[in-house]
């Protein structure tokens, strides 16, 4: 895609005052890093707090039937009760995973859902949705809203040095809150959940577009915050054990396979209500052929997206991600294998360029969460 046919986030001119490389991602020019780099932003993020812009991402409510949604994800949205955030998967008829998605209830019992998806799957995320609904409920896009992420240990206390209420909240609860411009042009609503994708205690923060660059300077003059571009992003979300959708999951692998049934909520198990549940049912009872993995590389090299994993010298299974793990001090990676050589303390070889390297299996995450639960 040439540059000029690249989409721009409402803060792509701070990114290019800040100094950032900006590189074309899911069709919008987006930072991968700025002038500190990639491994100083990470640990950054990990020591004090770091600013993610991900207004890329597809944001919209529904309103309406809410069964109409529910019948295309994993999640029970009658027991999403107001102020709280869920994490689910948007299923194909086959229970392979169109995408992985939040939905939330911020504005009350009658304000419908608040659902954020991947940017490169939004498109298509929200056709089938509108396809599902069949006229029974509405989905909006809400294309006016840029959404930030304040991640790391003292993104509370940032918070809190703008006044914001949202400190109150603990792990997946959310609500609508009014921030007052630094610009003194009046109040505006921003929606937020304590939530994120590095791991570490933080905000997602969802932020009317012509405020989002304003907002973004009054946490950037904090001098606890800086700027993370998408490489750390990446690198603390593996290290995380997060997976990124169309790596780690895509429509050919089931939410057992990936190692996300919890995702499946309980209720809905019992019901079989879900798309491809009676794959899925059956892959619980009986276990799956594959499963992802976390993964230790025993020396320095670190094994990429792509690498094959082998067994005595016979291929099991493929890396999904993979790079240096800076708060580890080591590579990590993940991927999928035979389920029978899915146990942590399994040795195998990751072919790196050619030669096998020793590694082995092992629990995820590779840093610990550190998300506040109150």
């Amino acid at each position: 895609m040439a540059d000029a046919d690249l989409k721009k986030t409402p803060l792509y001119d701070l990114h290019v005052e800040l100094g950032a490389r900006m590189v074309p991602f899911a069709g919008y020019a987006m930072p991968v890093q700025y002038p500190d780099g990639i491994m100083a932003e990470h640990l950054h993020t990990r020591d004090s707090a770091g600013l993610f812009d991900v207004s890329h991402m597809g944001q919209a409510r529904v309103t309406g039937d809410e069964a109409a949604l529910e019948a295309l994800i994993t999640a029970d949205l009658s027991a999403l009760k107001p102020g709280e955030q869920k994490y689910t998967l948007l299923l194909n008829d086959e229970g392979g995973i169109m995408d992985d998605l939040m939905v939330s209830r911020p504005f009350g019992a009658d304000g419908g859902i608040f659902v954020v998806v991947n940017a490169a799957t939004k498109g298509a995320d929200f056709a089938h949705m509108r396809a599902g609904f069949a006229g029974r409920a509405t989905l909006t896009e809400l294309e006016d809203r840029a959404l930030l992420a304040l991640q790391g240990p003292a993104a509370k206390d940032v918070m809190a040095a703008i006044g914001s209420n949202a400190t109150g909240l603990v792990f997946m609860q959310c609500g609508v809150f009014e921030v007052g411009s630094p610009t003194g042009s009046g109040n505006y609503t921003v929606f937020v959940s304590r939530s994120g994708y590095t791991g570490e205690d933080g905000f997602e923060i969802s932020v009317p577009a012509e405020h989002a660059a304003s907002f973004a300077k009054m946490l950037l003059s904090d001098a606890r915050v800086k700027p993370i571009g998408l490489g750390a992003r990446d690198s603390l979300r593996l290290e995380a054990g997060l997976c990124l959708y169309g790596h780690d999951m895509d429509e050919g692998r089931t939410p057992v396979e990936a190692a996300l049934t919890w995702a499946i909520a309980k209720t809905r198990r019992e019901r079989a209500d879900f798309p491809g549940a009676a794959k899925i049912l059956k892959q619980i009872a009986e276990g799956a052929g594959i499963k992802r993995v976390g993964i230790r590389p025993h020396d320095r090299a670190p094994a990429r997206e792509g690498a094959e994993i082998a067994v005595d010298g016979e291929i099991v299974g493929v890396v999904t991600s993979g790079g240096f793990g800076p708060t580890v001090g080591a590579p990590v990676a993940m991927g999928y294998v035979r389920s029978d050589l899915a146990k942590p303390g399994t040795a195998l070889d990751l072919m790196v360029r050619g030669k096998a390297r020793p590694a082995e299996i092992t629990s995820m995450p590779f840093a610990p969460h550190r998300f506040h639960r109150g």
